[in-house]
């Protein structure tokens, strides 16, 4: 098996040591043989090359809140595109977002079984997938498509074979569609602890589920193997219940209040703060036709999103990069990054975020994340140092390599 040695660039393996010059990775396979010194390593002659040419090799980015079968557009356009249509258009989401350097995501809800195969099998690019299949929601709450007139537009149709409705209400029934979702292939549950912003009929403060329908979620999780819980909660309260009954991850914890940081504090919870998705929703609103009330609450939120997402920094609690990627175009992930280092990270500490951390919080640090012999070989190039200007990396074009488990997927050197 012929291998592949990634050379010539500032090495940054997502640990968060000192970055270092002189450095090779030698891939074999699907995985990382040897990383270290070049002066250290007897190459046969036979190895294909891959020069950084002074670029940083990195780990591949890993987006832990995504929605890959959708992109945020007008009613009346939804209204008019066939139901398969949005697998093709999902295709090109997936091989843009890949070729933007995320390698990993994690699913928050309308992505089926299906797709994640497709992209298995080889039959088309994209990152690997955690999937959620569909988020629970409550009735008339985030998630329920209902409108005034009395008809339901939900963003993404269901149910479909493979994709079973989120909507449920009381002990039982959020039980019943929990396993319904395992059934259908879930690796992770999706549940709205909250309203939020695209909704019409409720606002982040609102709170949704009990206390004891959250737990309830999250015990039926933890009987299939320990399958963690994540929550879209944005106001205080929903974040405190959705953190007490044992959820694994926060989307978004817009009104975070000490409180709730030191419940995440002492559970360990992870926050995945999708800064992008507010400023999204305000930059693309008559492009995409966002609602009006999306664009309000947008404005009203954004600021108490930054200051939240700081003070939670600040305490020490544990964040994954996401994005909410679907809200805007996809491959336009990156941009997290700099949005979390002008709201006080270090631009180290937003790449900890997007790899180490972001693949601890998937579960999946045994084999990505890290530039590690033996792990998997997600690894990227990026013209520059991305230490020096972190925002560059939201520029696709700076995203010169892309290698998924061992094989290139985009290589502009060529």
């Amino acid at each position: 098996m012929t291998k592949t040695i990634v050379k010539n660039g500032l090495l940054i393996d997502g640990n968060g040591g000192e970055p270092k010059d002189g450095q090779i990775i030698v891939v074999e396979g699907e995985r990382i043989v040897y990383i270290g010194d070049e002066a250290s390593y007897t190459a046969s002659g036979d190895e294909t090359i891959i020069d950084a040419a002074g670029g940083t090799i990195l780990p591949g980015f890993i987006d832990t809140h995504v929605h890959m079968m959708m992109e945020f557009s007008p009613v009346q356009e939804r209204l008019a595109t066939p139901f398969s249509f949005m697998y093709y258009k999902a295709a090109q989401y997936l091989k843009t977002t890949l070729e933007a350097g995320i390698t990993s995501v994690r699913d928050a809800l309308g992505t089926d079984l299906g797709v994640k195969k497709a992209v298995e099998d080889g039959l088309i690019p994209g990152p690997r997938m955690q999937l959620s299949i569909n988020a629970l929601t409550i009735t008339g709450g985030h998630g329920d498509g209902y409108t005034v007139s009395g008809n339901v537009l939900d963003i993404l149709p269901s149910p479909y074979p493979g994709m079973p409705n989120g909507v449920c209400d009381g002990i039982e029934e959020v039980r019943k569609k929990t396993r319904e979702m395992l059934r259908a292939g879930a690796e992770v549950i999706k549940v709205h602890a909250t309203g939020g912003v695209l909704s019409a009929t409720d606002h982040p403060e609102f709170t949704q589920f009990s206390l004891e329908e959250l737990k309830v979620i999250v015990e039926e999780g933890r009987f299939r193997k320990g399958v963690k819980v994540m929550a879209h909660a944005q106001g205080a309260e929903g974040i405190k219940n959705a953190v007490r009954a044992g959820v694994h991850s926060i989307e978004h914890g817009i009104f975070i209040d000490d409180e709730a940081i030191e419940l995440m504090l002492e559970n360990g919870t992870f926050l995945v703060p999708t800064l992008l998705a507010p400023v999204a929703v305000l930059e693309t609103a008559a492009e995409t036709g966002m609602p009006d009330t999306a664009v309000q609450k947008s404005k009203e939120v954004i600021h108490h999103h930054i200051e939240s997402f700081a003070k939670a920094h600040k305490a020490g609690v544990k964040i994954a990069m996401g994005t909410d990627a679907g809200v805007m175009k996809h491959g336009t992930n990156l941009r997290e990054l700099g949005l979390m280092a002008d709201a006080g990270m270090t631009p180290m500490e937003a790449i900890i975020a997007s790899t180490k951390t972001a693949a601890e919080c998937l579960g999946w640090e045994q084999q990505v994340g890290t530039l590690e012999t033996g792990k998997l070989a997600d690894i990227i190039v990026v013209k520059g140092n991305p230490l020096e200007d972190i925002h560059s990396l939201a520029e696709n074009s700076n995203i010169q390599v892309v290698i998924k488990g061992g094989k290139v997927e985009k290589d502009l050197f060529v």
